[in-house]
């Protein structure tokens, strides 16, 4: 697969004009890398596909310990079928220092062309994990003219009052309850899966029930929505290193769906008890098992795992997160295995 992923490159890399490029020597394209690049920007610059860069953190895990935090100084060997990256002269301790101090002449020409680190769109529809501690803040408890099912502008009624510290003017979200979620190592059961179906502002309060009109519908909804506190809808998040190093699994998917790629919606079993924050980019991972019979010679130990892809976490919870996925080189499963690596 990844050698169809990677012939994909060269061909994106021929038809977007590095063709004559690397066809006028073997000899490697050299970039020394400058404060602020970023192995997104340097993806999307050199091979004209920013979601490469997984992979170039995959190939180069010695030399970039932290793929969010690459050193001024490190050179980029590039190939029409790769990216090397060497070693930056002095990198380790050069965390805690100014750029200043160890920027060169080359680096300071190249600095116009710095590129900038990507932040990530989210839209409020990205639902999480209702964890079985957690409590919804609502519920509609019935519909105006006991419709069975309402949308935008429709009237409904809840169980929050002014007893429960509603106010006339404040907003909810609205999610359906859907299936629990277990484990897919221990099988436990850790929540359950909710979907967003809109959001509702409080018009009318008595002391345990109140009156509301739905102000935005993303789907029907009915007696029995969960209500939520509200947030806002749309906001980006920006990539933060993590000092943590953690291993985590996909315990669902915003749709049920055991099959995932680049911009699906997954749970994850971390959440902020275990030190996630919004921001934290982790690798999805899976190991690779040989034949031992093949090589009965000779036992075998653990081999190198496979980058499968990566997420990028937009919401957590007190032990569960939910991630937006930014990239796939292959078929993502429910219980694939998520890394989180810590700055060095």
């Amino acid at each position: 697969m990844k050698r169809m992923f990677f012939a994909a490159v060269l061909m994106s890399m021929v038809f977007s004009g590095y063709q004559t490029v690397f066809a006028q020597s073997d000899e490697p394209t050299i970039y020394v890398i400058n404060k602020g690049d970023t192995l997104w920007g340097l993806s999307e610059r050199f091979l004209k596909d920013p979601f490469y860069w997984p992979d170039l953190w995959a190939r180069n895990q010695q030399q970039i310990t932290n793929p969010h935090l690459i050193f001024p100084g490190q050179k980029l060997r590039i190939y029409p079928d790769r990216i090397e990256v060497e070693e930056a002269p002095g990198a380790k301790g050069m965390e805690g220092q100014t750029g200043a101090a160890k920027e060169t002449k080359e680096m300071k020409e190249v600095a116009d062309k710095v590129a900038q680190e990507r932040s990530f769109s989210v839209n409020g529809g990205e639902g999480f994990l209702l964890e079985k501690d957690l409590k919804p803040a609502g519920v509609i408890i019935a519909t105006n003219q006991n419709r069975q099912i309402v949308g935008q502008d429709d009237i409904v009624y809840t169980d929050i009052g002014s007893v429960q510290g509603g106010k006339v003017g404040e907003r909810f979200s609205i999610f359906k309850k859907m299936n629990a979620v277990s484990h897919p190592v221990t099988n436990d059961i850790i929540g359950y899966r909710v979907v967003p179906q809109g959001v509702l502002q409080l018009s009318e309060m008595e002391e345990t029930t109140s009156k509301a009109i739905i102000t935005k519908s993303f789907m029907e909804t009915g007696v029995g929505a969960y209500l939520m506190p509200y947030r806002e809808q749309k906001r980006e998040v920006s990539l933060r290193v993590s000092d943590l190093e953690l291993t985590a699994y996909i315990v669902e998917t915003l749709t049920g769906n055991q099959q995932i790629s680049a911009g699906d919606i997954v749970y994850l079993d971390l959440g902020k008890a275990h030190g996630i924050k919004t921001g934290n980019m982790l690798y999805v991972v899976r190991d690779v098992e040989p034949e031992q019979e093949l090589f009965d010679f000779r036992p075998l130990g653990k081999l190198p795992p496979e980058v499968l892809g990566a997420v990028v976490v937009v919401d957590t919870g007190e032990s569960t997160s939910t991630a937006l996925v930014v990239k796939s080189i292959d078929t993502i499963y429910i219980g694939d295995r998520v890394e989180l690596k810590k700055s060095k």
